[in-house]
């Protein structure tokens, strides 16, 4: 995907497992994130920076600057800027990281018209510092950052930075920068920032430039090396750059240096080879929505950018950058999803739950197993085995947020057990599970022990919104315990656990048998709520006991949202249809999906910033900022209540921030944050202070929707079954999905309607289950009859809260026709 408008203003982002490497889309550097203000761009290899950024300049014009861009482009696997053509000479510049190296990999590919003899110069600027601590921690960044050195050695630039700093002791982290391509010339010195030279310098906080080139905690050192190039006319002739480094010193770094520039063509070949197979899973189709067929496309190289891995992890509870004590422990190696670019691009809890339901849906099982295996190893360390899951791990191992001591996330450890039964479901991996399992039982044991100070089974702590005013039990957190509960009763029978599947039920149907009259906001002086209440129990009212504290936050959507085994949601279907039509409303929705805070009639002293749809008097302000999860969420609360018309406008929103030129930053990423009433998008803000330009979980939004829902497959591998019901959009005629992996194997979907009759052909390959084949009617219609391969079938009919199900069990794949009216 390409752009050419305002492409200094844009980020432009490439990853690797290994690396990360983030500029403008001129090519340039421009001093980007506020974890590290102004630190977290330029070129990384988690749990190091290396550079703050690389220049080139051909016959002394600086590309990017005197010889701007004209052309940015995001491909699967590595981004390219096209330079145009002056003089007869054009440049194009192809920036990748190869597979299994801490190394970002940079190609210049000049064309000529004639003979002739290029004068290529590169700056680069050592920019040596860790993940963590960052600009407010105690210490900071600016006190653990120390001075760089920088050498020329055998042809490259090297740079170290060695000694021992407060809170991360001794360190010695190395970074080598050279070419394929033999320097006729070089030097050092402090600056080194091609057309970035001398830095605007972005202050430690405060107000700040709306673009810097380098910020106060910044201590790097730079260099330059002078190419002669000789062209011939007509032949293109590509020059390689490698960047890479270590926390492990030189030595290190010069082996990463060797494995990424002994053939970076053919390095090439193997990263875009590996996307292209990852393409080739959940293939879909869908006619009339092209756009949304394109944004799964896309979301599955989203969360392959994701993947990130780190070695030697030092695990400690940082207290959120307050304390730094020994390591509990360590981690020889940790994979995982990373959350956000570039500020978040570490391992969470609660960020990796949502994301797991795309990862499977993409067929990407690796990933999300190892990212749950990391936060169930990080844990158990830092938390003494207690259960409790940690909520923040930066790539050095600190954890800033989660341990026993801390308030923590009630959501996410309640959340886990469910990943861990979605996963097992998809893949059929009993040793995922047996690995797991333990961790998982004691999650609900532990929220159940600590977390319910007052007995009543609702519990206490942090979800998912943090904001004043809350009462201290979470909408959030007890729908996704009850859907916990469930999913580790499943657990639990599934290895003959009968004690810990008979409690995890038994606590489950008490929660439900109690749900809709705790937590529906709809009566008395809230009647026209038409919601369920986000928390309950307010803390500044001592005589509320579980009264609704209702205000009109995104987490008001999770009851409808839920899946509880067997496929129903949380909520009771006239409540959760209700909501639902409710939050379709202008005060909880824009044009690109769900508002963080709906608006309404409030005490809060900035009054109501938008329209109401309701009466009731919260405390709290609107907050219309729309977060790619905020609408992911809201679009799979509507597929599970079969509402594919209204859903549209929320797989439609993440689709259009994601892939719409008139709306994206980066082409092809999904970031944190959509342009909202309350929220300036991205590319009018500074780069030091912008939400991320790829965010994982925004997926969900996409691949789970399609998939799951219109698509219907739902494996249940664990138990041997496999079910694929699709579901039909009333203006929609076919749709298909091809290589949906499910277990070893996949499974092909294909669904057309035809007047009166809807045929669904499912195709398996490598599956061994229990497959249950079927369809849900149009609304108002009922059967009148049911073939499987031509031939009469016995059939259910099963209603649910997506509308009347047609089930027939079948031995294998073919076609169901089902004739309704």
């Amino acid at each position: 995907m390409s752009e050419t408008a305002r492409l200094g203003d844009r980020r432009a982002l490439v990853t690797g497992e290994r690396a990360i490497a983030l500029g403008d889309a001129n090519g340039l550097y421009p001093a980007s994130g506020w974890h590290i203000r102004g630190e977290m761009g330029g070129v990384w290899s988690p749990p190091v920076k290396l550079l703050d950024g690389i220049w080139f300049a051909v016959d002394g014009a600086w590309l990017g600057a005197r010889r701007p861009a004209t052309r940015y482009t995001t491909g699967w696997g590595y981004h390219r800027f096209d330079y145009g053509t002056s003089g007869g000479l054009s440049v194009d510049r192809l920036d990748f990281v190869p597979e299994g190296t801490r190394a970002t990999v940079i190609g210049l590919t000049l064309r000529s018209d004639r003979h002739r003899t290029v004068d290529l110069a590169l700056d680069a600027h050592s920019e040596l510092m860790p993940a963590y601590p960052w600009g407010w921690t105690t210490p900071g960044a600016a006190e653990v950052n120390l001075p760089d050195t920088g050498a020329y050695d055998q042809g490259r630039l090297a740079f170290r930075e060695r000694g021992t700093s407060p809170g991360t002791g001794a360190h010695d982290y190395a970074a080598l920068v050279g070419s394929s391509a033999s320097p006729v010339g070089h030097a050092l010195g402090q600056g080194h920032r091609g057309p970035q030279d001398p830095a605007v310098v972005c202050p430690a906080e405060g107000d700040a430039p709306p673009r810097c080139d380098d910020s106060a905690f910044g201590k790097g050192t730079g260099g330059r090396l002078d190419y002669e190039i000789a062209l011939r006319p007509g032949k293109a002739t590509t020059v390689w750059f490698t960047v890479a480094g270590s926390d492990a010193g030189p030595g290190a770094a010069s082996a990463e240096y060797a494995k990424a520039s002994r053939d970076p063509a053919a390095a090439l070949r193997s990263v875009v080879a590996g996307r292209q197979a990852l393409a080739a899973t959940t293939v879909v189709d869908l006619p009339g929505d092209a756009l949304l067929a394109r944004s799964v496309e896309w979301s599955k190289q989203n969360l392959a950018d994701s993947v990130q891995y780190a070695a030697g992890l030092r695990l400690r509870d940082t207290d959120e950058g307050r304390a730094f004590p020994p390591a509990a422990g360590t981690l020889d190696g940790a994979r995982w999803l990373g959350a956000g670019f570039p500020d978040y691009p570490w391992i969470f809890g609660t960020d990796g739950e949502y994301t797991a339901f795309a990862a499977v849906a993409a067929g990407q099982f690796e990933p999300i197993k190892d990212h749950l295996r990391a936060l169930r190893d990080v844990s158990e360390i830092v938390n003494e085995g207690s259960g409790k899951l940690v909520h923040e791990i930066v790539s050095t191992g600190d954890v800033y947020f989660g341990a026993n001591d801390d308030a923590g996330n009630t959501d996410e450890t309640v959340k886990f057990p469910s990943a861990v039964a979605l996963v097992w479901r998809w893949t059929g991996d009993d040793r995922f599970r047996d690995d797991l399992y333990d961790f998982a039982v004691r999650n609900l044991r532990y929220v159940d022990e600590h977390l319910d100070a007052d007995g009543d089974g609702w519990p206490e702590g942090l979800g998912n919104v943090e904001r004043a005013g809350m009462g201290e039990e979470k909408l959030d957190s007890t729908a996704y315990l009850v859907r916990g509960l469930l999913d580790l009763a499943d657990l639990a029978a599934s290895k003959g656990d009968r004690a810990t599947r008979d409690w995890a039920a038994g606590r489950a149907e008490d929660l439900r048998t109690r749900f809709e009259r705790t937590w529906w906001a709809g009566g008395g002086t809230n009647a026209d709520a038409n919601a369920y209440a986000e928390s309950i129990d307010d803390p500044a009212d001592p005589a509320n006991d579980n009264r609704p504290v209702f205000q009109r936050h995104w987490t008001g959507v999770s009851p409808m949202e839920i899946e509880l085994p067997g496929g129903t949601p949380l909520a009771d279907p006239a409540h959760g249809t209700t909501a639902l039509a409710q939050r379709e409303k202008d005060c909880y929705t824009g044009e690109f999906g769900l508002y963080h805070t709906g608006s309404g009639p409030t005490s809060a002293p900035e009054g109501n910033p938008g329209p109401s749809c309701d009466g009731v008097v919260s405390t709290v302000r609107g907050e219309r900022s729309t977060y790619s999860l905020n609408t992911a969420v809201m679009a799979v609360a509507e597929g599970n209540f079969g509402r594919l018309g209204p859903q549209r406008t929320y797989t439609t929103g993440n689709a259009r921030i994601q892939l719409d030129p008139s709306v994206w930053e980066t082409p092809g990423a999904m970031p944190e944050v959509a342009p909202s009433p309350d929220f300036v998008a991205n590319i009018d803000r500074p780069f030091h202070d912008r939400s991320m330009s790829l965010q994982a979980w925004g997926s969900y939004g996409v691949l789970w929707p399609v998939v799951h829902q219109h698509l219907g497959v739902a494996p249940d591998l664990g138990n041997g079954r496999l079910a694929v019901v699709p579901q039909l959009a009333e203006d929609r005629d076919r749709i298909a999905g091809h290589n949906i992996r499910v277990g070893a194997g996949s499974v092909d979907v294909a669904v057309r309607r035809h007047g009166d009759r809807l045929r669904v052909d499912v195709g398996t390959h490598r599956v061994r289950a229990e497959l249950t084949v079927g369809a849900v009617l149009p609304a108002g219609t009922a059967p009148v009859s049911v073939t499987f391969d031509g031939r009469p079938v016995a059939y259910d009919l099963v209603p649910s809260s997506r509308g009347s199900e047609v089930r027939a069990d079948v031995r294998h794949g073919g076609t169901l026709e089902v004739r309704s009216r």
